[in-house]
């Protein structure tokens, strides 16, 4: 049992020592390389991994926006992270515009952050606190889920 819990402890603290490796460069939708670091919110980060063949990330992405909208000015920064390929990259654009997202999209072409997140899921919300920890995951999107989300967000401000 001893082993057991020792085994439990150095996986957990494991987990939470990678899921603060937030150093790693993407591109961003102006091919412009972008270090996520720079990108996190004073005060919170929303990640939000989709793809544009995922029905669930694109219901989800304007109820991201919205939160967005509403908490930018808050210290929160969301940066959406693209999944696709590099032959559906061109979809992203166009997508993005004709939902109307304002908020920040990055190419996670090599899956360095979704592994480092330890993501499997389209979609995946991640929150990270200020100094980058990991701090909440929702995976898949439901209408109304958007309210959990804003829960957590207030919940951790």
């Amino acid at each position: 049992m001893g082993k057991l819990l020792i085994v439990l402890f150095l996986f957990l603290f494991t987990a939470q020592i990678r899921a603060q490796n937030v150093d790693i460069e993407m591109k961003s939708t102006d091919n412009k390389w972008v270090n996520l670091q720079d990108q996190l919110g004073e005060k919170l980060t929303i990640i939000d991994f989709w793809a544009t063949w995922c029905k669930p990330c694109l219901n989800a992405m304007p109820k991201i926006n919205s939160i967005y909208e509403s908490y930018k000015n808050k210290g929160v920064n969301v940066i959406g992270i693209s999944v696709d390929s590099p032959r559906n990259h061109s979809k992203v654009k166009p997508l993005l515009s004709s939902l109307k997202i304002t908020y920040p999209v990055l190419f996670d072409m090599d899956e360095d952050l979704k592994n480092e997140l330890n993501v499997s899921v389209m979609p995946t919300l991640c929150i990270l606190n200020s100094e980058g920890k990991l701090i909440y995951t929702h995976e898949g999107f439901t209408p109304g889920d958007e309210e959990k989300i804003k829960e957590e967000i207030e919940k951790h401000l």
